[in-house]
């Protein structure tokens, strides 16, 4: 009997991995299951949750469960769901755009720049617009950096200049002439109604005004950026979650001699 119910068992979850038709893993293989939060405007009550498992339903979930929610505020109401992902993508045709480069460590990029460029190069980084948040900036530029990667800040061979939070793109780039600026970061952290975009743009577009896009390398990084949105922008290149500064200053360094050979 017991032989039985485990062979049943058994059938019932299945192990293959097939990466052209990959899904959630919760428990075991294939069982699709996903957690996921969000915010109806309703109140809360049965009705807000038989709302929220249809919702569920709708988005291709199986079996959708509500195991929390509380009303946030009157007429608004937040759950915590889980349910069963139906869909599968095919993880083989995935490609994404990613910065070109080697990744090395402080050392390697100091010494890198001391032989093949001979000075140290003008990094210049901002949160800009309206962006009042720093921690993004600060963990590529400060001296202690972030994570244990150190900031460029540290490097002996580019000499970073720190503006802070809500620059405007005037300023950033008047600076970027005075110091003679080889490059330039721009974060933008939290944003709303995706007004970091317009920033980004405009940024790019007044650089282009003043004749000085080729001239520098322009580089933005943040938790909603991507080498390919960066790219679409006009940006060199994109920096998102989990990249240090190890990865803008590598990036930087590799950029500046294939210009300067080309």
């Amino acid at each position: 009997m017991s032989g039985g119910l485990y062979s049943t068992e058994k059938n019932d979850f299945d192990q293959t991995l097939d990466l052209k038709k990959i899904k959630p893993y919760g428990d075991t293989m294939n069982d699709g299951k996903t957690q996921l939060s969000f915010t109806l405007p309703v109140p809360a009550g049965d009705e807000a949750i038989e709302a929220a498992k249809q919702l569920l339903k709708k988005m291709g979930f199986e079996n959708p469960q509500v195991v929390f929610h509380k009303e946030l505020t009157e007429g608004y109401t937040f759950f915590n769901c889980y349910g069963s992902c139906t869909h599968t993508v095919d993880f083989t045709s995935i490609h994404v755009p990613k910065v070109e480069g080697t990744k090395w460590d402080m050392h390697e990029t100091d010494e890198f720049i001391r032989e093949n460029i001979g000075r140290p190069l003008v990094v210049v980084g901002a949160s800009t617009g309206t962006d009042a948040h720093t921690v993004g900036i600060d963990a590529i530029m400060n001296m202690k950096g972030f994570a244990g990667h150190y900031g460029l800040e540290r490097y002996d061979m580019i000499e970073a200049h720190n503006l802070g939070s809500q620059v405007p793109n005037e300023e950033f780039i008047a600076k970027a002439i005075e110091l003679k600026a080889d490059a330039l970061l721009v974060s933008q952290t939290v944003t709303q109604k995706d007004v970091h975009i317009k920033n980004l743009i405009e940024l790019v577009e007044m650089l282009e005004a003043e004749g000085l896009r080729d001239k520098v390398i322009l580089a933005c990084g943040g938790p909603r950026i991507s080498h390919e949105l960066a790219k679409e922008l006009g940006y060199d290149a994109g920096f998102g979650m989990n990249t240090y500064a190890d990865d803008v200053a590598s990036f930087v360094a590799q950029e500046f001699v294939r210009r300067k050979n080309k």
